[in-house]
């Protein structure tokens, strides 16, 4: 009567451990999260997973769009072993393949940006058996001039370290500059010494001669 109790508790548990062990392997996905963009532009959609199963031939990659403005979600590219960019609609001709499945990369590019590429982009890594997890977004915004944001602080900051980088040449250029002035200087000075020098010792001599001639 209690035989198969222990044997339906031990698959009970391992289904239970099997489970969290399911939930803890699910892919992760990694995005930049926003964006923002010139119009007319070229942008790369970065997409990067993490797989506790090997990556190999079974791998996927979907990206989807979901208008800002609202309407069905629209199919981007997919990727499986190799680049399918899509034959129609708005994204066609206009979407390459820019990942590396084997560095976990799963990224695009979009080409061409058009104000009605404003929402947002969704990337879906399954790699069987890991096929849960969530899926990574991207909320782009396409604006006719990039406003004050991470690209003018690295404007900026490169700049100011060529700036930094054209003094520091300036100041050792006048500082060797001024360092072989004053050896000339110094040369100058010996050599006016050494000229002075002779010259008395010359007249020295002159003198200790016409003493000796007059004796």
């Amino acid at each position: 009567m209690f035989g198969p109790g222990p044997p339906r508790a031990a698959l009970l548990l391992l289904g239970l451990r099997l489970s969290a062990l399911w939930s803890a392997a699910a892919v992760e996905i990694y995005t930049s999260g926003a964006l923002e963009a010139v119009n007319g532009t070229d942008l790369r959609l970065k997409c990067t997973f993490s797989s506790f199963a090997p990556v190999g031939d079974a791998l996927t990659v979907t990206w989807n769009f979901r208008p800002r403005d609202g309407g069905p979600e629209q199919f981007v590219f997919y990727y499986h072993v190799d680049p399918f960019p899509p034959k129609r609609g708005r994204f066609k001709d206009r979407v390459v393949w820019d990942g590396n499945p084997e560095r976990s990369d799963a990224s695009i590019i979009l080409w061409k940006l058009q104000f009605d590429d404003n929402g947002t982009y969704t990337c879906q890594v399954k790699n069987p058996p890991d096929v849960d997890g969530l899926v990574g977004s991207i909320r782009l915004s396409v604006v006719q001039t990039v406003t004050f944001s991470e690209i003018y602080f690295l404007t900026l900051a490169i700049g100011c370290a060529c700036a930094l980088m054209i003094i520091i040449v300036i100041l050792v250029v006048l500082v060797q500059h001024f360092r072989k002035k004053r050896r000339e200087e110094r040369a100058h000075k010996v050599m006016e010494i050494k000229s002075k020098e002779e010259e008395k010792f010359n007249q020295e001599n002159k003198v200790s001669v016409f003493l000796e001639d007059t004796d």
